[in-house]
């Protein structure tokens, strides 16, 4: 069962509801213990005190704000608790927004908000609902654990989620990079930028999320099974070099012709007209397919695939030193695999 990060309540005007906030992710990379060189020696972090060198317990520290020269202000835990700003049990919308507005580089965490006993469901479930219906996100600030949040408070279907934000100077200006970025004489001209268009709308999928997964977790656990066997690990290969200037315009054309044809070729067959004919239902439909036949049905399959896709259908078939392959060679192994199956 999940705990609560938080507790406090939310308010729209007059309304009230208490609720708790529960991480909405979790953390599943590959942990490692840092240990000597050359030994199986753990090493631990110690809060040590600079000037004794011994080490000190929690709640013996303090906080101190440097004023400069070795001059501190100390400041207590507790004392950051009485001067939160605000009250810091309560997340007051300020008002309301389109979630387009806001940039994503302002979002940081997500937490689910969950109602506070069942007598709260009610007035829970019509804030949801409010929100939900107006399509907007209600901003609100509140303090957690001695921090003050700008948080973004929206509806899903059947919950409210809040993200926290960085506050505006946090987040760093675009002309930082300035000197990196594209002047008007390095700008793309139309027709390229037509074609990239082309390559975008070709290459649009429909978002679903359980389409991805972390491969690289995969690879640390398969490095970790092959030390321990004595193997020796292949690196990766590098990058692919940068699109030359001169051959953008092919590159894009290509890349959208290939794009094209994947999709195409992804795309299921339906029975029916079609373009003007009629295609029979006869019973050579039902006909189990000779090898020829399968044989390239597969390689229609594969070729529509990105390396992710390849790579998570090998880790279905279990094929052995997936992680080490390119594209091509996942394709190969996964046709010969579905070949000999």
């Amino acid at each position: 069962m999940a705990r609560p990060v938080w507790s406090g309540v939310v308010t729209l005007g007059l309304v009230t509801v208490p609720v708790a906030l529960f991480t909405a992710t979790e953390d599943h990379t590959i942990h490692f213990h840092q240990l000597q060189r050359g030994t199986s020696d753990r090493i631990r972090n110690k809060r040590v005190n600079e000037r004794t060198g011994r080490e000190v317990e929690t709640r013996d520290i303090v906080k101190g704000y440097d004023l400069g020269g070795g001059d501190y202000v100390v400041v207590e835990p507790a004392e950051l608790d009485e001067v939160a700003p605000g009250k810091s049990k309560v997340i007051e919308m300020a008002g309301f927004v389109d979630l387009a507005e806001i940039e994503p580089v302002y979002f940081d965490r997500t937490y689910y908000v969950a109602p506070r006993g069942k007598d709260n469901r009610k007035v829970y479930e019509l804030l949801r609902a409010a929100l939900e219906r107006a399509d907007k996100v209600g901003i609100a600030t509140f303090t957690m654990h001695s921090k003050q949040y700008l948080t973004a408070l929206r509806a899903q279907s059947d919950v409210l989620v809040l993200h926290t934000m960085h506050w505006a100077d946090e987040v760093r200006d675009p002309s930082d990079v300035a000197d990196q970025l594209p002047t008007r004489r390095t700008r793309a001209t139309g027709k390229e930028v037509k074609t990239a268009q082309e390559l975008v709308e070709a290459l649009t999928i429909d978002w679903n999320p359980e389409d991805y997964q972390d491969t690289f977790e995969e690879r640390v656990k398969e490095l970790v099974d092959a030390k321990r066997r004595g193997e020796d690990v292949v690196s990766e290969s590098g990058p692919p070099d940068a699109t030359n200037v001169l051959d953008l315009m092919s590159a894009l054309e290509k890349s959208v012709e290939g794009a094209r044809s994947r999709k195409s070729s992804s795309r299921p067959r339906q029975g029916g007209k079609q373009g003007g004919e009629v295609h029979q239902l006869d019973s050579r439909r039902s006909r189990k397919p000779d090898a020829k036949s399968r044989k390239q049905q597969t390689d229609r399959d594969l070729s529509s695939l990105s390396k992710n896709d390849l790579y998570r259908r090998a880790s279905e078939a279990g094929i052995a030193g997936r992680s080490k392959m390119t594209r091509e060679q996942l394709f190969k192994a996964l046709k010969k695999h579905f070949t000999a199956a």
